[in-house]
Formats: C-alpha cells, structure tokens, sequence
C-alpha cells in the first residue's frame, strides 16, 4: 500500500461491529431536525416482511440536501452493493418505518463522494424527513464539530422495525489533510476532527455544534496526526486517533455539476451559502457582473519537490459557474498536475449581464513556496506580459509577482484571496477567503505590490475576478506526514 492510502485503511465487518450510543452524548429526541435528516443506506434481503418487518444488510448513512428527494452520501458505502439498488429506512408519524430506494444520480470516487434520489419523493408522504442545510465556508481548527448517525439496535440482523440508534459525538477540527482516498486517483483534502468514529458512519454529515449545517461526510478514522494537531485533540498518550471527513466542498462540486440546488445554512449568507438558483435570482435583481468564488481548496504541495513553485491559469467561468477551458499559462510539473487535480472541484456563482448568466474569464495564480525556505529569500517572478502575444479573450494575469515573506514557523495553511483587475491592471477589492493561520495580512500588503495584465473581452480591457492562492515561506521544516494512516468506517 503506498503511503496515501496508507493513510485510511478499510474497515468492515457486521459479526465485529459495535452497536452502542456514545455515553457521553444524549440520546436525541426523535423527530428533531438533524436526526430527520438522516437515514440508513441498506439494502433488502427478504422479499416478504416478517413480525420485524423487512430484514436488510446495513451499509452506512446518507443525509437529505433538498426537498426533491436528494442525498448524499461516501461513494465507498455503495462500493459492495455493484447493481444492486440501495434503500433507506425511513421513519414515519403514521405508519411503521419502510424501505425506500434509491437511484444513483452522480458519483465522484476520486472524491469519495456520491448523489442520490429517492423514489417516491418522501416528502410529499408523512415521513419524518428534513432537509440539512450545507456550509460552503470551511470551519477553522478549534471549531466544535459532531458527526450524526443513525444505526440499527441490532447490527448483525437488523429489520426495518428495530429501534434505530443515534451517535452524536462531539469534537473540534484539528487540522486539513491532503490524502489519495483510492490507488492512482488525485488527492483529496480531508477534514480531521477530534474523535473516533463507528464501523457504519460511514457518509454520515459532520455538521457545525452551532448550526447543525454540515461541513463534511464522514470518511473514516485517523490513525496518525501531527503533534499539533495530536496536542488540540486532547487525547491520551498512546491514542492519536481522530476521525476524517470529506470537506462538503467536494459534494458542492458534485451538485454544481449536476446543477442539483442545495438548502444554505444561515450562518453562511446568501454570499457565502446559497443554493445555484436561489443565488442567480439575487445576483441578477442586484445587477452583479462579476463571477463570484463558491466553494475553493488549495492544491496539495508536492512531496517529491524541494523547490517552490508558480501555476498561472486562464480559465472560463461558464454559465453554470463551474471552470472550464483551463489554460496552464506559466507553470512546471509536478506543480501544475497538483493545480489541476485541484481547481478542477472549484464552482463559483456565474457572472451577470443584463439579468443573465454569461461566461466570463478569470485569472488564478497558485504561488508554491519552499518547505523551510528562510526568511528573507523571497523570489521575483516577472514573466512579461504572459498574455500579450495572444489573440481572443483571457483572463487577468501578474506580470510581477514577489512571494511573501510571513513571520513564524508554523505557518501550515495556504491563504486564499480573490480580487478583481481593472482595465488598467490594478488590484481591487482584494478579499480573504481563507487564512487558517491568520496570516493574510502580511499575505495582502506583498499581493498589493504585484503588477497585472488586465483581462480582454472582445478585444478591449476589462475588469474581470482573479484568483490567489499563496502557500507562503514556513520558517522551520515542513510538518507534512509521510507515513500517516486513516481508517474509513464502512458497515457490511
């Protein structure tokens, strides 16, 4: 097993499973709006009900994103089911719980991420169903975080009318790791929170403690952090364990694709949250033009480089808001397959022109400091007007970039900008996306002297958005694992 993968291993097995309820968390009142949103993947085995109702193999857990009868779910809690349709178990006020199936709509298994539908839409029946709302703003560490599932009372011969048991185990976001979730696939950003996870969680939501929206699905356990990380979570010595979750980022992505709407978490904004639909009706009522960041992650750094490095792209914003027609306009390897892999799950809100959705380009710069790099050893890139030989339209690229130079030596997170170039090359409402470390002031005040090509549309200038992604100088040897472990938590 190569090293990212041994980072999450497979665990499964009914005969071995726990079916316990945390005894440090409350059993949560039945009906309640996160424990609604939450239902059981499984799949029938008897054709006829019995005294307890259907007898069914249980998979793992999928949660409801929409009133039309969609779910998400861990790709790798469908992987044993081959052709065979999945079900959910679904509560009802009326009548006792039923099986209802599933249809396979979209799946991401480099991302281990799957959409679902059921069939008939359970709500329009008199099931206890909600919709849980998605967080597009990614929680920092030291967020408090629980991860909500559902499994039968009776793991190794579960039927349809046994108690379904709830976990709700609380712990804080440690830190974001990047891992390869399958052999020869690109890496994934996980999620790592502070505490263990259960044989059958497996696509369950990490959601907000404060909102209940959700952040995450759940992967599996973490066998292995960083001392940092290792020190915020509290455990004892001889268990560094936490769990893994995909980031909801890679779902958004899924969604945006399928152009499947979402319900936003209120925390999040209609800036920040909203579903496609909802946002393009305020966008076009407010007359905004420019295309707008949706959901972003940075790229993974390179293990094999020792050198840092710079990825210029162009690329279309089309009227769905997702990139394509990705141009590489500066950048070498193995930078630029990082870049790809990455930018490639962004979405965005479309550009606006007279209450329409149109395509707009942009600029993105990804900036690779060296792991360890000393202070003072920042480079100038000048790459002379990268666009000019061009014809047709482009987006906003530097000309002269200058890396940042940041104090501290623990600096672990990549700071994420957008700002827009006018027509005479000048960065504008620069505005941070995400500073784990609470770095991007020093971040700005380098990014404000670097100088612009603006965008062309129709052949003349024009202001259009661009994109920074900055992985700045760290002042002492880089924390990146090379041996660490994970463990997805798959019911069978």
């Amino acid at each position: 097993m190569n090293e990212p993968l041994a980072a999450l291993a497979l665990l499964c097995g009914l005969s071995c499973a726990v079916a316990t309820t945390a005894n440090d968390q409350p059993r949560p009142a039945a009906g309640d709006a996160l424990s609604s949103a939450l239902c059981p993947i499984v799949y029938p085995v008897d054709q006829e009900a019995s005294e307890r109702g259907y007898h069914y193999i249980f998979y793992g857990n999928g949660f409801f994103i929409n009133r039309e009868g969609y779910l998400l779910t861990a790709a790798h809690v469908l992987s044993q089911l081959t052709d065979s349709p999945p079900y959910i178990v679904l509560r009802s006020a009326m009548a006792p719980p039923r099986l209802l199936k599933l249809t396979l709509v979209a799946m991401d298994r480099e991302h281990d991420v799957a959409l679902l539908r059921a069939t008939p839409n359970p709500f329009e029946g008199r099931y206890q169903v909600r919709v849980l709302p998605l967080v597009v703003q990614r929680p920092t560490p030291g967020h408090a975080v629980l991860a909500a599932a559902l499994r039968p009372s009776r793991l190794k011969d579960p039927h349809t009318f046994d108690v379904l048991n709830e976990d709700r185990p609380a712990g804080d976001v440690l830190e974001y790791e990047f891992s390869q979730l399958d052999q020869g696939s690109s890496e994934t950003q996980l999620l790592l929170f502070g505490h263990d996870v259960l044989k059958g969680d497996s696509g369950a939501p990490v959601v907000s403690a404060e909102s209940h929206a959700a952040v995450g699905l759940v992967e599996g356990r973490w066998l292995r952090l960083s001392s940092l990380a290792f020190a915020m979570s509290g455990k004892p010595a001889g268990d560094a364990g936490a769990a893994a979750a995909v980031p909801i980022h890679y779902a958004i992505a899924l969604l945006q694709k399928q152009g499947v709407a979402w319900e936003a978490a209120k925390e999040s904004g209609a800036s920040d949250g909203a579903s496609p639909d909802r946002a393009a009706e305020e966008d076009s009522v407010r007359g905004v033009h420019a295309p707008k960041p949706l959901s972003l992650i940075p790229a993974a750094f390179p293990k094999q480089s020792l050198l840092g490095g710079e990825v210029l792209l162009d690329a279309l914003v089309n009227r769905q808001g997702e990139l394509e027609d990705i141009r590489v306009v500066e950048g070498a390897q193995p930078f630029v397959a990082k870049v790809l892999s990455s930018v490639q799950t962004w979405s965005f809100r479309p550009a606006y022109e007279n209450g329409e959705a149109v395509e707009e380009r942009i600029g993105i710069v990804f900036q690779f400091a060296p792991p360890g790099a000393p202070q003072g050893s920042r480079l100038v890139h000048d790459y002379n007007d990268p666009r000019a030989h061009e014809e047709g339209d482009h987006g906003p690229l530097p000309v002269l970039t200058q890396e940042p130079e940041v104090p501290g030596a623990n600096v672990q997170g990549s700071v994420i900008l957008s700002g827009e170039v006018d027509e005479q090359g000048k960065l504008t409402a620069l505005r941070v996306l995400q500073d784990p470390d609470a770095i991007a002031g020093s971040i700005e005040s380098s990014v404000r002297q670097w100088r612009f090509v603006p965008a062309k549309r129709t052949g003349a200038n024009a202001s259009s958005l661009v994109i920074l992604v900055i992985m700045p100088h760290r002042g002492a040897a880089p924390s990146r694992r090379q041996n660490s472990t994970h463990l997805r938590t798959l019911q069978q």
